[in-house]
Formats: structure tokens, C-alpha cells, sequence
């Protein structure tokens, strides 16, 4: 029976990391950039909504609304004034020392305003815990509603994606930009949609993450977007189902490793995952071979 908590506690870690996953896949298939500030977004989102309630007063559920607003905000102004006047440059390490650069300005920025102390998060989930097989298996409120969560949140994005105007407008612009241009797709506002909708997924991971594990630092975002980055890669960055598969595995692996391995190179399984998953297939587990012509 522990092997089935652990799996179920893996799949709800893995979910986490799949919603963060999406907002790498979106951005990386659309743009082909990696926002490497993404996981910072999600620590943003998570003090946002602390501070809403503690030192506001908001009601609980407006203040993850609010959280996401101002995640979408300023995903589409780091697009603005960082990755935009970038979107044609030669190499990509420009792109990925700006990356980095803006995730290391959320994170002092966040020293400076919060302070480096842990805080306590107040988790918002309220729904009880479900109990099976005559009380040896509990599965808490927060596994469930993050399951539930990122489940919906994929069906919803395929859906957009697919069968809305604006999502198949991401898809011509992440074929050929150039094409899609002259079609009469507006490039700039397509990425900033992006960016958009990957920034205010970001502040629903960091609600998410922040019930089951409720502290909060202004690095608190950092391990679990560069985990999220793996599980892009590992389902096939680029794929939206990729991404939620990837994750979910990734989390599967992660509290397996912890639980029956050591604790300590938890961590390290992950990334070792990465690596062989690049050898035996470069492109993830749903990614596409792509023939450049020359």
C-alpha cells in the first residue's frame, strides 16, 4: 500500500511539474526561446497571493485570480523588454544569458521586497481528504485538486490550441513565422499571448506547490522550474501532452527515488533521467525529428 501512496503523491509532484512544463513547451515551440525566468514567475505568483491574503485581506480564491493576473502581466513585459528586441538574434546563448539575467533580477528583486526568511504558505484547498481501503490509504485534498488541476488545464490548452483562432495562430507561427506573417498573423501579439498564458499558468504551479510544500522563499521557484524544464525536454519540448506526460513521470521518478533509493541524490536520479533520455532519444518521448533543408 506505501508503494501506492508514493505513486499517487509522485503523480500529484508530477503534476506540478507539468503545469510549469507547459508554459517551457508553449514558449519554446512558439518562440523557440527558453525562458528560463519561468520558475521565478511561479515564486512571484506565490508570494502574490500570500500577500493578498495575509496583508490584504483578499478572499482566498480572488487572490489566486489576482496572482494570475499579475503573472500575466508580467510574463508579457519580461517578453516586452527582454526577449522581444532579442527575437532575431544570431546566436541563441544571447537568448539564454538574458534568460538568466531576468531570473536573477525576480530573485533579488523578491530578496529585497519579502526578505530571505522562509515564509509559512496558507494553503488554500479545502477540499477533504479522500480515504481508501479501510484507512491505509489517505490521498489529501491538495494531491487531488492538483491532479484535477493540471488534468483540465491540458484538455483546455489542446483545446485552444486546436480549435480557437488564436491558437492556430501559434501553431502556424511556431511552423514558419515567416509564413504566418504573410498570411496576416500578428507575430509579436502571438508570442505575447504566450508568454501570457505560460505566466499565469506559472501562478497556478506556484499556488499548487506551495500547499503541498508550504514554505515560501524568493528561491523557492528555482529547482522545480529547471525540474520542469527536464520534463519538457523529456516528453518532447514543443508537445503540449508531452509536456504533462514528462512531468507526471518525472514527479513518478523523483518521489520513488526519495522513498526507495536516498532522499539525498533525488535530485540526481532526475537529471540522470535527462541524460539518458537525450542519448537513447534527443527529441522526448513525443517530440518530432525535424529536417532542416540546406
Amino acid at each position: 500500500m506505501s508503494f501506492i501512496t508514493y505513486l499517487i503523491n509522485g503523480i500529484s509532484l508530477g503534476s506540478v511539474f507539468a503545469i510549469i512544463a507547459l508554459g517551457y513547451t508553449m514558449v519554446y515551440g512558439i518562440a523557440k526561446m527558453l525562458n528560463f525566468a519561468h520558475g521565478d514567475v511561479i515564486m512571484i505568483g506565490a508570494y502574490a497571493v500570500l500577500t493578498l491574503i495575509t496583508g490584504m485581506g483578499v478572499n482566498p480564491y480572488l487572490a489566486v485570480v489576482l496572482s494570475m493576473v499579475i503573472c500575466t502581466l508580467l510574463g508579457m513585459l519580461i517578453e516586452k523588454v527582454a526577449y522581444k528586441p532579442l527575437r532575431n538574434a544570431n546566436s541563441s546563448l544571447v537568448v539564454l544569458i538574458t534568460a538568466i539575467g531576468v531570473s536573477y533580477l525576480l530573485q533579488n528583486t523578491a530578496l529585497l521586497i519579502f526578505g530571505a526568511d522562509t515564509k509559512s504558505f496558507i494553503s488554500i484547498i479545502k477540499v477533504p481528504a479522500l480515504t481508501l481501503a479501510d484507512g491505509q490509504l489517505v490521498i489529501t485534498g491538495t494531491t487531488i485538486v492538483t491532479i484535477i488541476t493540471c488534468i483540465i488545464i491540458m484538455f483546455g490548452l489542446t483545446f485552444f490550441v486546436n480549435k480557437t483562432k488564436p491558437g492556430r495562430a501559434m501553431k502556424a507561427v511556431s511552423e514558419d513565422r515567416g509564413a504566418a506573417e504573410l498570411m496576416g498573423v500578428n507575430v509579436n501579439a502571438t508570442i505575447s499571448l504566450t508568454f501570457a498564458i505560460g505566466s499565469g499558468l506559472a501562478a497556478i504551479a506556484g499556488v499548487l506547490l506551495c500547499s503541498a510544500y508550504p514554505s515560501l522563499t524568493p528561491y523557492t521557484g528555482s529547482m522545480p522550474g529547471i525540474k520542469a524544464f527536464v520534463a519538457a525536454v523529456f516528453g518532447g519540448i514543443g508537445s503540449i501532452p508531452g509536456a504533462m506526460i514528462g512531468g507526471i513521470l518525472l514527479g513518478i521518478i523523483e518521489t520513488l527515488g526519495k522513498a526507495y533509493i536516498s532522499s539525498q541524490v533525488a535530485d540526481a536520479i532526475v537529471f540522470a533521467v535527462l541524460i539518458v533520455v537525450l542519448l537513447v532519444k534527443p527529441t522526448g518521448l513525443f517530440g518530432k525529428n525535424i529536417q532542416e533543408k540546406v
